[in-house]
């Protein structure tokens, strides 16, 4: 299979390793795209026993002569872009124009988008989303409102800027008076910090939507990554506990500006069990001692905020369901490390709800269905070394096996440490993973 476009998407709700695949693949692709979400986004490479974390550049930018794009369907935080722009820099890692392209009609976070984000969740107290208080929603908000927003663009007018700035903080600072008795924010400070930022961000700013156009037309290879997972898509997952954008597949055109039969061949990854940062139904969870050995063997702690994750069982009734959606033909397991140790593994392979068995997955009932549970075997044995399926245990190969039956995807790459290169890859399933 001739590696063409590739849009790497998570199948869970997020964290299930995709940064490492994205930087595997990007190997091999000329671009490197951001199409949804913003600095909520936690995606991490460990390379030569250094971790590096990303919220919104690319995973590509450790690629040299991959061209990494910000699209305009990600909410982009100045101060958090130039925060991980500089971290690269100190680190070696060559980040400027010809590496980096933000699009111009990407919607920018400002300061009141993240306190209101912060007030909300207070507000909403035992009922609150368990957002990561960047700002996302409300920017997404804005721009749906359209009069209170700003994009990428208009940071490089500074004129324009100020004046615009000036006359939102102006609504805003009513807003937060009105709703939570919050005292006004400064406009003019405000619209110096922003100022600062277009001009340091100018070179790297453009039409991107054009730039991939082009791409597609002259057949270079293009690679669309996906932040979060589908079970927090704003269509699609577990509504109201999702984030807010469209971070499926779905999502790919209307974020990059591309036509939807540039989104090429869809690699889901999973992760061998599953997680979930903040609130909401989660089927398989494990608030036992089995949890809690997958949260310490698999260091889950958000990236983004440093929460403790929740833990459970694979779920491959839901993880079915965001493959379909997302019409993925390869998936990409994460690690499956992790489990090992375990004396036997489980995995969902359906739900029951008042009595009977759900035909189809349905995200709107899962606070009230019971899961279907098979058990497997375990294994003992540390695996990390393993760059071959027949150097795997034979439990852990059945593993793998049945969550291809389950899914109907084949597992064409599999991590078995967090390091760049500890991954097995098998045939030609995705060609090109270095």
């Amino acid at each position: 299979m001739a590696l063409g476009n590739v849009t790497v998407v998570g199948l869970q709700w997020g964290d299930e390793g995709k940064g490492k695949v994205v930087d595997a693949l990007a190997a091999k692709c000329d671009y490197v795209v951001r199409y949804c979400g913003g600095a909520n986004a936690g995606h991490s490479v460990s390379i030569g026993g250094q971790k590096f974390a990303m919220h919104l550049i690319p995973c590509g930018v450790f690629n040299r002569g991959v061209v990494n794009v910000i699209g305009n369907g990600v909410v982009f935080d100045p101060a958090v872009a130039i925060q991980e722009i500089d971290g690269l820099l100190q680190r070696g890692v060559k980040v400027g124009p010809d590496s980096l392209r933000i699009s111009s009609a990407a919607h920018v976070v400002m300061p009141y988008h993240r306190r209101q984000d912060a007030l909300n969740e207070a507000m909403l107290g035992g009922g609150k989303i368990g957002t990561t208080a960047r700002g996302i929603g409300p920017c997404y908000a804005d721009k749906a409102a359209r009069w209170p927003a700003i994009r990428v663009g208009e940071l490089t007018d500074a004129e324009a800027l100020r004046e615009k700035i000036t006359r939102i903080v102006a609504i805003k600072n009513k807003l937060l008076a009105a709703l939570y008795g919050e005292g006004p924010m400064d406009a003019a400070a405000i619209a110096d910090e922003y100022v600062a930022y277009g001009r340091r961000l100018a070179p790297m700013i453009c039409n991107t939507a054009a730039l991939l156009r082009r791409a597609v037309a002259a057949g270079e290879k293009i690679l669309f990554e996906g932040g979060q997972g589908t079970m927090l898509d704003v269509d699609h997952g577990t509504y109201p506990f999702v984030t807010s954008s469209s971070v499926s597949a779905c999502g790919v055109a209307p974020g990059a500006g591309v036509p939807p039969s540039a989104v090429g061949h869809v690699v889901g990854v999973i992760k061998a069990y599953t997680s979930r940062v903040g609130a909401g139904p989660f089927p398989t969870e494990q608030d036992n001692d089995t949890g809690e050995y997958l949260r310490k063997r698999g260091n889950e702690y958000g990236t983004t905020t440093g929460r403790p994750r929740r833990c459970g069982w694979f779920d491959a009734f839901a993880v079915r369901y965001a493959a379909d959606l997302s019409g993925v033909s390869t998936l990409a397991l994460s690690l499956l490390d992790v489990l090992s140790g375990l004396e036997e593994v489980r995995v969902c392979t359906g739900y029951r709800l008042d009595g009977g068995k759900l035909a189809e997955y349905d995200p709107t009932v899962l606070a009230r269905a019971e899961c279907i549970y098979q058990t497997l075997p375990g294994w003992k044995d540390d695996i990390s070394a393993c760059r071959r399926m027949e150097d795997l245990p034979a439990a852990a190969r059945a593993y793998v096996a049945r969550l291809e039956e389950l899914v109907a995807r084949p597992v064409g790459f599999i991590s078995v440490s967090p390091e760049r290169t500890a991954s097995i890859l098998r045939g030609d399933l995705v060609e090109g993973l270095a």
